[in-house]
């Protein structure tokens, strides 16, 4: 690897460490081999995200055109003076990462500029595109060269990127609403959110993530562990987010401590390491 991929890289790290404490705890745990190209699609999503949800001055659709035409430029010509974007078509070219799901997140993130509500249907495509495809990107660097063991975890993955959403969505139901007047849940009033709505979205993403427990532990060893953290790192946000009303949801964000984290992460350990989840 050159020098300028490599600084490239080493800044994708770099920010993946400064926006999320436990997506890098969960890159961390991940056999050497495949934490640069992870980094790489953290960081590349990151700033697409950061386009769509803050830079509130900024013309956020221009910003999100010249964002997605450089992206394809990049991989088209294998580099670019956009550190982000060189790592990012480093890992798309080569872990032959299908354009299309890079196509299906970039839609995701144009929705978040015009779509204040969803339906049923935009709902699911949404979480597709902004959610389940990442997880897939990931899937594809950890089974490089092995489709016949990607396409047994596809089913899986979806069901786990979209549990990780639905729980996103909850946790940032206030912010959503107050910060962007937007409610991602179908039929669902934030003014009038009930406890009933709120034990039905949580019924639907425990059947997400009992979907995706066989996925993950079929996945290969030296991945396993960083994706099961993940899991339980969302599970305890569900379980933390089901022990309050649904009045309390929009007044309070969820979040789980250092030190839980850090229990969790023991857990895990003994858990994966003697195969008893």
């Amino acid at each position: 690897m050159d020098l300028y991929t490599s600084n490239a890289l080493d800044i994708s790290e770099v920010t993946t460490k400064n926006y999320s404490t436990s997506f890098s705890m969960g890159v961390w745990l991940l056999r050497n081999k495949y934490r640069p190209a992870i980094y790489a699609i953290y960081g590349f999503v990151r700033f697409a995200d950061e386009i769509v949800d803050t830079f509130h001055e900024q013309d956020k659709r221009s910003l999100l055109e010249a964002f997605r035409k450089d992206a394809f430029e990049a991989i088209e010509k294998q580099m670019s003076p956009n550190p982000i974007l060189h790592s990012f078509q480093w890992a798309v070219n080569h872990y032959r990462i299908d354009h299309a799901l890079i196509e299906a997140f970039l839609k995701s993130m144009y929705m978040d500029l015009y779509k204040k509500t969803f339906t049923q249907a935009e709902y699911q495509e949404y979480i597709y595109g902004s959610a389940e495809v990442v997880g897939l990107m990931c899937l594809r660097v950890f089974y490089h060269g092995d489709d016949a063991g990607y396409e047994r975890l596809v089913p899986p993955a979806r069901k786990l990127g979209e549990a990780f959403q639905k729980v996103n969505f909850l946790r940032d139901l206030k912010a959503d609403f107050d910060e962007r007047g937007r409610v991602y849940f179908p039929n669902v009033e934030y003014e009038s959110f009930s406890d009933k709505e709120k034990k039905e979205i949580e019924a639907d993403l425990r059947a997400d993530f009992a979907a995706s427990l066989p996925g993950i532990r079929d996945l290969k060893r030296d991945v396993r562990l960083g994706v099961y953290l993940a899991y339980c790192y969302y599970h305890e946000l569900l379980r933390k987010i089901e022990s309050v009303s649904s009045q309390e949801m929009t007044s309070t964000r969820f979040s789980v401590s250092t030190g839980k984290k850090l229990r969790l992460l023991a857990v895990c350990w003994f858990r994966h390491t003697f195969n008893l989840f």
